[in-house]
């Protein structure tokens, strides 16, 4: 008796069809998100290195999407070498400016001066805090022989640089009203036109035409008026290393001018 054949038994294997278009979407999409978070950032030239890179990857030779977008590699490279080059020398300057601060601030700690003088690294330039006691007596403008441990070495630490420097009086909010000092006004600007001529008269090196001095009496505090100890941090002497380079995002690094310096 013949034997019935049976046939194989077959399955139905799923359709993988879709998983092309799938994955072709995805890699679309990261690719667009990869764009858009590189757009969103100020360096332009590494932007310029992302388009090209993608420009081999995704068409192969053939006409790229970037290429429509903007400027091509070589353009951006022309557009943004200046800008590329004015980052470097802010960053330079700042790297400058980083050090002063750490020279000042290992004097500060070996001559155990951290309640007279501070220094910070702020948007426009390293800035120097010299406390009222460090450098004068009390509603005077006569320094002291204290001054003379603080005075030669930021004279010195300013004469290793060629940035402009502002000198700067500051008083608290108790009047004065004397033959020499009819207001908190006169007494900050003598007070910060004598640190700076005395820094002058120390250091031949020093280029008066860097230097200005100014006062403002009671109106810059860096703390309220309303402790003995607040008004004593409000006393002081400030020596603002201004920077001659700022960073802006969207037009590169331009030079700031004194007024902006002045009005800050």
């Amino acid at each position: 008796m013949a034997k019935k054949k049976r046939g194989k038994k077959h399955e139905e294997e799923a359709s993988e069809a879709w998983l092309l278009p799938y994955s072709d979407l995805m890699t679309l999409l990261l690719a667009l998100f990869i764009a858009l978070f590189a757009i969103s950032q100020t360096d332009q030239t590494k932007l310029a290195q992302l388009a090209q890179a993608f420009s081999a990857a995704f068409n192969m030779g053939g006409p790229s999407f970037f290429d429509q977008a903007g400027p091509n590699v070589s353009q951006q490279r022309e557009i943004f070498s200046d800008e590329d080059q004015g980052n470097a020398a802010y960053l330079q300057e700042n790297q400058t400016l980083q050090d002063l601060q750490q020279q000042l601030d290992e004097y500060i700690r070996q001559n155990n001066l951290e309640g007279e003088l501070s220094t910070q690294l702020e948007e426009e330039g390293l800035m120097i805090r010299i406390k009222e006691r460090a450098l004068f007596p009390s509603g005077s403008a006569d320094l002291v022989p204290e001054s003379q441990r603080i005075g030669p070495i930021v004279a010195g630490l300013l004469a290793a640089v060629p940035e402009r420097v502002l000198i700067s009086g500051h008083t608290d909010t108790d009047p004065i009203n004397n033959a020499r000092f009819p207001s908190n006004w006169e007494l900050s600007s003598v007070r910060a036109m004598t640190f700076m001529k005395y820094l002058l008269a120390i250091n031949q090196n020093l280029n008066p035409a860097r230097f200005s001095a100014i006062g403002y009496g009671e109106y810059r505090p860096i703390a309220m008026n309303d402790t003995p100890e607040h008004k004593q941090m409000n006393r002081r002497v400030e020596i603002l290393i201004a920077r001659t380079l700022r960073f802006n995002p969207n037009e590169g690094v331009q030079a700031q001018s004194d007024v902006d310096l002045v009005a800050k």
